[in-house]
């Protein structure tokens, strides 16, 4: 019996132009060329750290819908609580990186795009706002750059050895196993909801992709 097929896959099957885009943009083939610009790794690194303590408490809102819109039997809470404990971690990583490479994290303005993206993220946290829609847009970020950062890990990638580690942090199986917990999370939301919360889903989902091409313009010093 043929498997059904779910409402991301037929998502990402329909605009996978764009899925493509952000997950393999040119930013993230320089680095799986070995031919990055450091300073623009350097200006995705100081850019990133203001998005994810932005993304704290998306996150934390994620956790708190899940909380009150999801089945309990199915372990929601518990798996979007992994990922705020990991936010912690990725924090202090962040930090870490960036005095290695001599970036002052304190005196970093988060640029327009960062800007843009930070406000959509403030827009998702309210209680208006539908779990399922929530979690689509959760799914989504950490996907993309699962799915970017692992296209450096590859055989045949030359990714440069001082950047390995960074590619490691989203590219890894474990990361991706927990990227995949999202999305059946996803899928068993979208399986119930509505034909409006569906449409506002496959929206978020298409400004986050948006976001995140622009994010990488951003880093690569394009417009």
């Amino acid at each position: 019996m043929q498997a059904k097929i779910t409402v991301t896959e037929t998502w990402l099957r329909k605009h996978r132009h764009l899925y493509d885009g952000a997950t393999r943009h040119p930013f993230i083939r320089s680095i799986r060329d070995g031919n990055i610009n450091i300073s623009a790794f350097k200006t995705w690194l100081g850019q990133d750290y203001i998005f994810v303590r932005a993304f704290v408490p998306f996150v934390a809102s994620v956790l708190t819908k899940a909380y009150k819109g999801s089945d309990d039997g199915n372990g929601d809470v518990e798996v979007i609580l992994g990922g705020v404990a990991a936010l912690h971690d990725e924090i202090s990583w962040f930090k870490k990186e960036a005095f290695k490479w001599g970036v002052q994290l304190s005196s970093i303005v988060p640029q327009k795009a960062n800007q843009e993206y930070c406000r959509f993220l403030e827009s998702l946290i309210g209680p208006e706002v539908e779990y399922t829609v929530a979690a689509v847009a959760f799914w989504a970020i950490e996907t993309i750059y699962q799915q970017s950062f692992a296209h450096c890990l590859e055989d045949d990638s030359k990714t440069p050895p001082e950047l390995k580690e960074t590619c490691q942090r989203w590219g890894n199986e474990s990361f991706g196993e927990y990227c995949n917990s999202l999305r059946n999370i996803v899928d068993r939301q979208l399986e119930k909801a509505s034909d409006d919360v569906i449409t506002k889903a496959e929206a978020t989902l298409l400004r986050v992709l948006e976001h995140e091409v622009d994010f990488w313009n951003m880093s690569h010093g394009r417009t």
